[in-house]
């Protein structure tokens, strides 16, 4: 499965961006997705996570209300809607896909990792 982030960019305090995910697999509707995200010098943290039929997310305490993840089994794309965005969201974003729905906060249980796009959040 290859995984290609995309809608990074350079916004403003309190702007909103939708950040898009793409699959090239037969079986999307077989993977759980999530996102996170890693600024510098810091650790690869869990933003947001979907099951495989969109019926259940988990979200990080420090995105919960403002982002919004949602999936198109159709299209086989994932995406995070951002919104009221601080300058603590800035980092580059990636995406990732899990075989199971086990722990999904956990970058660990992810099989398949997207390159990345970045989030810069400007004051």
């Amino acid at each position: 499965v290859q995984l290609q982030a995309s809608g990074g960019g350079l916004v403003q305090v309190g702007d909103s961006l939708k950040l898009s995910c793409a699959a090239s697999t037969r079986t999307f509707g077989n993977y759980g997705l999530g996102w996170f995200r890693q600024s510098p010098g810091k650790d690869r943290l869990f933003v947001a996570a979907i099951n495989w039929s969109g019926d259940k997310t988990w979200y990080a305490d420090a995105v919960r209300g403002r982002f919004t993840i949602s999936r198109e089994n159709a299209k086989n794309a994932v995406y995070l809607q951002m919104n009221s965005l601080k300058s603590e969201d800035t980092a580059v974003y990636y995406c990732a896909a899990q075989t199971s729905d086990y722990a999904p906060w956990s970058e660990n249980e992810y099989d398949y990792w997207g390159q990345g796009t970045q989030v810069t959040v400007s004051s």
